[in-house]
């Protein structure tokens, strides 16, 4: 029996049924996130509440992606071992800098883990670690669904940039910097978008109106990001970029390393007994 990697570094590849799964689960996301921009004003907004049903859908809807990709590309034990060393190890990076002005180094973590699993492994990996990580810190609450859904995105997103196996050294680095300081800010954004909707007793310049038109509610909800998370946003960018540039050669080649000696894809071929 013998068997044969690729050059990828890239253990799981989207087949059709990986990626219609993760097209399923990032509409709901998006529907979750934003329909209370949609709502009329006696549509009683209820994110807190809506949290347990996204959380109900989100769980089965992940598990079937990891089953689709099972199925497309046949990700094995290896494969879900790696996933849960990853998670665990952004889990416990989260709380080092909980509270601190928005500095948390689990974000270049997923960067790194993005860009060399692979983009359906990497919405997986993000989303279990923000899930690990609420419960590592006591952090569970409504938030926790539209969290895992947002980091999901955000490693997601690593993954599907450009030039895998041919852009290497310091340009890869750069672009996965400049990734992570971009992601950083969007996905302070799109956690804006939950809690503004159903935060009281903002200022009525900056506050949320239901009903209003579109670009009304838009205009008062870039206001807001800017009054009460530019700073934490910043914070998130400015540590990403820094350890990505000092430490993400290392971690790359320590991630590329153990995907080929793992050889989650070596297809397997089987030979007469002098082959």
């Amino acid at each position: 029996m013998t068997g044969t990697t690729g050059r990828s570094a890239r253990p799981v590849r989207l087949g059709p049924r990986a990626v219609a799964a993760l097209v399923l689960i990032s509409a709901i996301g998006v529907a979750a996130f934003g329909w209370p921009l949609l709502a009329g004003p006696d549509s009683g907004l209820a994110h807190s509440k809506d949290a347990p049903w996204l959380f109900a859908a989100l769980l089965p809807l992940l598990v079937g992606v990891v089953v689709a990709m099972i199925a497309d590309s046949g990700l094995d034990a290896k494969a879900v071992a790696m996933l849960g060393v990853l998670a665990a190890v952004g889990a416990a990076l989260r709380p080092l800098g909980a509270g601190t002005a928005g500095l948390e180094p689990m974000f270049f973590l997923m960067v790194l883990s993005g860009r060399v699993l692979g983009p359906g492994f990497g919405f997986v990996l993000g989303s279990v670690t923000m899930f690990a990580s609420a419960l590592l810190t006591g952090g569970v609450g409504p938030w926790m669904p539209f969290q895992m859904l947002s980091m999901g995105w955000f490693a997601m997103g690593a993954g599907m940039l450009p030039g895998p196996d041919r852009l290497r050294g310091r340009a890869e680095l750069l672009m996965l910097a400049a990734y992570g300081a971009v992601a950083s800010f969007a996905y302070g954004t799109v956690m804006n978008l939950y809690g503004w909707t159903i935060v009281p007793g903002q200022a009525s310049g900056i506050s949320f109106h239901p009903g209003d038109a579109l670009g009304d509610n838009l205009v008062r909800f870039l206001a807001y990001c800017t009054a009460t998370s530019l700073g934490w946003d910043l914070g998130r960018a400015v540590l990403t970029v820094v350890l990505t540039l000092t430490v993400g050669t290392a971690l790359l080649k320590a991630l590329r390393r153990a995907t080929r000696r793992a050889a989650f894809e070596a297809q397997v071929t089987f030979g007469g007994p002098g082959e």
